[in-house]
């Protein structure tokens, strides 16, 4: 229902903007940009399906074989005393709670490539006992804040843009990125836990959160010890590794257990591609949405807005040449690093605002897009509570990437 009055709202904003400004302002074009831009959106909603059809169908494909080659059972197991806790109304020893743990594994080492399928597979896996089946369970509300809290230890693509714009340090976000983006994901933990009246003290979440700090900790202080080239790749070549060997360990399992390798691949890549498709009008429909509301001029009068009144309140304005990532990062992944690296170009990739737009970047993932992706993959229409707690899990994450900038990059 929220997302459904935040959709509606995309329009109606964008319409009264556009005739403000066709009216008072003499934009007569600006209604055109708006068509294009539905047009545009439209286009890309059917694009990023299409091109999420060969992977879907590549990892779901392995999945399949996991999955009868007993791996997803066995990742299921090794989850289970703290998945149990956080996703009370997963059956023990489902396959579902296999899938999660490997979607937010690829999440952590950024692999969105195969952490994608990975949720849609975790996704069907919960719908297959959801009893409304139009309306989202308990579980994949947490598993879809969780997602869109984007928690990642290795944010590699970010730190690569920033080499390419000639950062004399691209690395140097890597800690306040992981700082912001553990914070975004323990308000989406804790917010949903208040919501379902899960107990966070419980011995298994307190020892799972304490050793993730400690983990973190861990790799802040490994990463602070290597020189900047050896950061970029070692994460790059560590991630991969560990993908590829987890593609043969799925079929050497299967090997194992005397099943046709090939068949089970080729059945789950079916599942692949019946999903892509099934996603496509909901793609279509945030995108077209985030894409009208973009094109109207109603994203730069928030901006503007903003700015003039902190400014009028003395507060210090710097940060704000980064808010259009910080503004676009819960609507459009695309949108969001297009802001990150126009903000780069026009103050420098080694400027506060620079840095702070790639922090922000990396702090949080697409909200509007997970929700309407994962969701859309099951024919889930009652996202309940998602929306709102997805949301604030950013707003945290935002909060967290200005004031670890400020602490960072301030004064460099």
């Amino acid at each position: 229902m929220v997302l459904n009055y935040i959709w509606i709202a995309f329009f109606l904003v964008a319409f009264v903007v556009a005739m403000g400004k066709l009216i008072f302002g003499g934009d007569v074009a600006v209604f055109t940009d708006i068509i294009n831009a539905s047009f545009d959106s439209a286009k890309t909603g059917f694009e990023i399906s299409l091109g999420l059809t060969g992977i879907l169908s590549l990892w779901l494909g392995i999945m399949k074989v996991g999955e009868k080659g007993g791996v997803i059972q066995r990742f299921a197991k090794m989850a289970a005393p703290v998945f149990s806790k956080l996703f009370p109304g997963i059956p023990a020893g489902h396959p579902a709670t296999g899938a999660i743990f490997m979607n937010f594994s690829a999440n952590l080492l950024g692999l969105d490539n195969a952490a994608t399928p990975m949720g849609l597979k975790a996704m069907q896996e919960m719908q297959s006992f959801n009893k409304s089946k139009d309306t989202a369970s308990d579980a994949m509300i947490m598993f879809l804040c969780i997602n869109a809290s984007g928690l990642t230890i290795i944010p590699i693509t970010i730190m690569m843009y920033r080499a390419q714009l000639g950062a004399a340090n691209p690395s140097d976000v890597f800690l306040p990125i992981l700082l912001a983006t553990f914070i975004s994901t323990l308000v989406a933990i804790v917010t949903v836990c208040l919501k379902q009246r899960i107990n966070m003290l419980q011995k298994e979440l307190v020892l799972f959160f304490g050793g993730l700090a400690l983990f973190i900790g861990g790799i802040i202080w490994y990463f602070s010890t290597l020189q900047q080239e050896q950061i970029s790749l070692y994460s790059t070549v560590f991630a991969n590794t560990l993908l590829f060997t987890i593609i043969c360990g799925f079929l050497i399992s299967g090997v194992r257990k005397k099943i046709n390798v090939y068949d089970a691949f080729i059945e789950g890549a079916k599942e692949g591609f019946k999903t892509a498709i099934t996603i496509i009008p909901y793609l279509i429909a945030i995108l077209v949405g985030i894409g009208v509301f973009r094109a109207s001029g109603a994203m730069d009068f928030i901006i503007e807005g903003v700015k003039f009144g902190i400014g009028s309140m003395g507060i210090d304005t710097e940060f704000v040449g980064a808010l259009p990532t910080i503004l676009m990062k819960p609507l459009s992944g695309s949108g969001a690093r297009g802001m990150m690296l126009d903000a780069m170009n026009t103050y420098g990739a080694d400027s506060f605002v620079g840095r702070l737009a790639c922090t922000a970047q990396g702090a949080c993932d697409t909200t509007f897009y997970v929700v309407a992706l994962y969701y859309g993959s099951v024919g889930i229409r009652h996202t309940r509570y998602t929306v709102q707690c997805a949301l604030l899990a950013d707003l945290a994450g935002a909060i967290a990437a200005i004031v670890l900038a400020y602490l960072f990059f301030s004064h460099t």
